[in-house]
């Protein structure tokens, strides 16, 4: 039944598309989040519903969308560039086989965000997309946290809706994809029009925060301590009573640490040093064989470099218990270990050109979300409400951040998830400029001209 309802669901979603084809957009969204095909068994999984949505999308946009007010942005071209670039360090890649294995779904991934922007033309599109990425990973998140509570979980241990280790269903991808989405659903449940804002939304949202919270408490992941730390103190921007809430967030964490499991605080723990760690220890060896394997690749060597790696580092190991504790240290030699840093990851798979151009459009991100906000800002005052738009500006900023705390310790420089949400930055981006050249423009026609003399004037 499970596999029939899924089949139904997805054939009327692409249905719909027939008569409104942007909704192919958000059905394409919802498939590559959630991945359907791989929770059936039967129906859903004998068609290539990914690949259908896909073309479907891009057909839609191009045959029938009228594209007024679609712009190729620079942050665009820097996609572009990436997506060129990985082609060409594929074709020479250190493990060819591997490589071409990411490479399969990394071109899909990019071409996508790249395309996406396009269709963000208006104010319901741009807020359809944040619904649909929200809710489609809420179906994961919820799912998760239910079996938290339930006394589910442990690392490597939750069980969501497809066992596999990729895409959202990666524990430590969940956990960092889990806190990107609360600015989001704050967002959705303040300034939404698909769902207007009243008791219902706001319940909703409240319990969507809980279980995204509960998802790195359910998958051990340190990641997700960390960006739930990083999104914490953004919110200090936009509380205005700091110290209350200082002291409310303090008060929860205290009030929450009796109920956390034991093997979730030990494995906390290790957050402070990386020495005492088989994974921290290697992630830290994993970077420094990165920057000598840079030194003499500096264009990169394509997707899966890292499988070349080998090290041998010391690890301390310790018996007894109580007082009575012994520490020894034994070497452990290791290889083929993954980055664990989308900064390693870019350095070790594109090499300099790649890792640069990266960084650069991350912080392009980030200054255009701010200068959204900040010119709002100035216009509504301080301590007004932000607009719609300078909120969302707000919280995908916000999202661009935790996601870039959990990529310092996460290979997820690709991870199709985090792309959309660049992808909703630069269409939001894109149609704030061009409504305020729309709005500019009367005025323009309207200025009184120079006096006749006032050229010639000293």
């Amino acid at each position: 039944m499970l596999d029939l309802a899924l089949f139904a669901f997805l054939f009327a979603a692409l249905a719909l598309g027939f008569r409104r084809p942007w909704l192919w957009v958000p059905a394409y969204l919802y498939i590559d989040i959630l991945s359907p095909q791989k929770i059936g068994w039967s129906l859903t999984a004998s068609i290539p519903v990914s690949l259908i949505a896909f073309v479907l999308a891009f057909a839609g946009w191009l045959l029938a969308d009228p594209k007024v007010g679609s712009r190729f942005t620079w942050r665009q071209g820097a996609l572009l560039f990436l997506l060129v670039y990985c082609a060409w360090t594929t074709a020479y890649a250190d493990f060819p086989e591997n490589a071409a294995e990411k490479w399969a779904w990394v071109w899909k991934a990019l071409v996508f965000a790249i395309f996406l922007p396009l269709t963000l033309t208006t104010r319901l599109r741009i807020e359809g997309t944040a619904l649909v990425m929200v809710l489609t990973a809420a179906a994961i998140v919820i799912s998760g946290g239910m079996k938290t509570l339930g006394g589910g979980g442990g690392y490597g241990g939750l069980r969501l809706f497809v066992d596999d280790n990729t895409g959202l269903y990666e524990s430590s991808t969940l956990s960092t994809a889990a806190v990107v989405i609360i600015p989001l659903a704050v967002w959705l449940a303040r300034h939404g029009t698909v769902f207007r804002p009243d008791w219902r939304v706001k319940l909703f949202a409240a319990g969507l925060i809980l279980a995204c919270l509960l998802i790195p408490i359910g998958t051990e992941a340190r990641t997700g301590l960390l960006c739930i730390g990083a999104l914490a103190v953004l919110m200090l921007r936009d509380v205005k009573r700091r110290f209350v809430y200082l002291g409310l967030a303090g008060a929860l964490a205290t009030l929450a640490v009796p109920f956390l499991p034991a093997s979730y605080t030990e494995r906390m723990a290790t957050i402070s040093g990386h020495d005492g760690d088989e994974s921290a220890s290697t992630r830290v060896a994993v970077w420094r064989w990165t920057l000598d394997y840079a030194a003499e690749h500096p264009l990169g060597g394509g997707f899966d470099a890292y499988r070349g790696n080998s090290f041998t580092y010391r690890l301390p190991k310790r018996t007894g218990e109580g007082n009575n504790v012994s520490v020894t240290y034994e070497e452990v030699t290791d290889h083929a270990r993954a980055y664990h840093s989308s900064v390693f990851e870019m350095l070790g798979e594109q090499g300099w050109p790649g890792l640069i151009v990266w960084l650069i459009f991350q912080a392009g991100g980030l200054w255009q979300m701010e200068r959204l906000r900040r010119r709002a800002r100035r216009k509504v005052g301080k301590g007004a409400p932000l607009p719609w738009d300078a909120s969302l500006a707000s919280a995908l900023q916000a999202a661009q951040v935790v996601f870039l705390v959990g990529a310092l310790f996460q290979g997820i420089a690709y991870q199709p998830f985090f792309l959309m949400i660049f992808g909703l930055q630069i269409g939001l981006y894109t149609w704030c400029l061009r409504r305020d050249s729309e709005q500019a423009a009367p005025r323009r026609r309207v200025a009184p001209a120079s006096p006749a003399g006032a050229a010639a004037m000293p």
